[in-house]
């Protein structure tokens, strides 16, 4: 029995646009400003699949725009390659704990000659001022 209010104590953004990805690539995702969050979860969806496999890639930035490497392990919540999905209507998840305002979700796309359908959402939580939504 449901008894206390989520919906307006989190604040879920697109960190990736759904869309086909055929070829062996990185799917750079959006920017997401994290000031005002204490927790922030990537969920990571795909949808239609006939192969190849997608594995997140998260980074990080105290400064707008300015992105280089992947987040070390110590910062995230599971790992990059435990996120990584290669089969048809799956989910994962992979959190950030790192100290950086900005961070980014892009796919990598590994054995593709077909593709696949993928996205992305973020949740941002333990907000420092409620509600939020």
């Amino acid at each position: 029995m449901a008894s206390r209010d989520l919906k307006n104590n989190i604040k879920i953004l697109k960190a990736l646009n759904i869309a086909a990805i055929s070829t062996n690539t990185t799917t750079v995702g959006e920017e997401i400003d994290t000031q005002g969050y204490e927790s922030v979860t990537f969920e990571i969806i795909t949808g239609a699949r006939t192969d190849g496999t997608v594995t997140p890639l998260i980074q990080e930035t105290d400064t707008s725009g300015s992105y280089s490497g992947s987040v070390d392990d110590d910062n995230l919540v599971g790992l990059e390659a435990d996120a990584a999905i290669s089969v048809l209507h799956s989910r994962s998840r992979i959190g950030y704990i790192g100290t950086k305002r900005y961070v980014k979700l892009s796919l990598v796309s590994t054995s593709v000659t077909t593709g696949l359908t993928a996205g992305a959402s973020v949740i941002l939580s333990d907000a420092k001022h409620l509600p939020v939504a």
